[in-house]
């Protein structure tokens, strides 16, 4: 994040050309368009990929790295059950996460703000909205939560994984194979493929992003994370069948 907001400080003239001139004759522009709030807006853009790789490393081994390890032949001769131990390993797995996506905003938002300073944020989709500074950071806040939420079900899918296996390479690239498919069919306009979409969770991944629209469509965020939540629950559940008749003897 320093480096890409380094970048910005010293010049993006290829995508501020490109907005003035979506701008142009439409609004009169002082200053420059440039500013924390959109430098934090675009690289929101790396929750699609890259946050959930780093969730991955964690919630793909804190389970399998154990059943690898041998652990669970020590811990389970205590007076504690496998459905206590899995659900207090999902509970870690999810504060790493909340505390990921805090640094990851302390380090957009936050930084870029101090850095960029802040101002009105121009969005584009479907046209050109343009979000008052004072509004912002209510929006940003929803954005952030909802992504969260988000990532949360991304560390479900990896640790339900992890519960079934005692190696947490396979997790991690199961994990990020199925993210990838998913995306590549929630984005790419075919016919089958949108017929398939609204039944693969990665097409809820834009919650985030509706934060922005004006007005807020709520209904929409709502039945988004319904089936967010629907598709974590299922996660769970099968991570707690799967933990519940694990082999660990062999």
């Amino acid at each position: 994040m320093p480096l890409i907001i380094w970048g910005f400080s010293k010049g993006a003239t290829g995508i501020e050309r490109d907005l003035v001139h979506q701008l142009d004759g439409a609004f009169i522009i002082v200053g420059s368009v440039f500013n924390g709030f959109l430098v934090t807006y675009i690289t929101m853009n790396f929750l699609w990929v890259h946050i959930p790789f780093l969730i991955m490393l964690v919630a793909g081994d804190v389970v399998a790295g154990e059943g690898a390890a041998g652990t669970f032949r020590i811990t389970l001769t205590r007076r504690i059950s496998r459905f206590q131990i899995l659900i207090a390993k999902l509970i870690a797995t999810y504060i790493y996460t909340i505390i990921l996506i805090t640094f990851f905003v302390l380090m957009s938002l936050g930084l870029g703000s101090l850095w960029l300073g802040i101002g009105d944020l121009v969005v584009f989709d479907k046209g050109i909205l343009i979000l008052p500074q004072e509004m912002v950071w209510m929006r940003f806040a929803l954005a952030f939560l909802f992504a969260t939420y988000v990532m949360i079900v991304v560390a479900t899918l990896c640790f339900m994984f992890s519960s079934m296996v005692n190696n947490g390479i396979g997790p991690i690239i199961g994990a990020m194979a199925i993210i990838i498919i998913g995306l590549a069919i929630a984005n790419i306009p075919i016919d089958i493929f949108e017929k398939i979409s609204p039944y693969i969770f990665t097409s809820y991944f834009d919650i985030w992003q509706k934060a922005f629209f004006d007005p807020i469509p709520w209904r929409d965020i709502g039945n988004d994370a319904i089936v967010l939540t629907i598709f974590t629950l299922v996660f769970i559940i099968i991570s707690i069948v799967q933990f519940i008749r694990k082999d660990i003897l062999t």
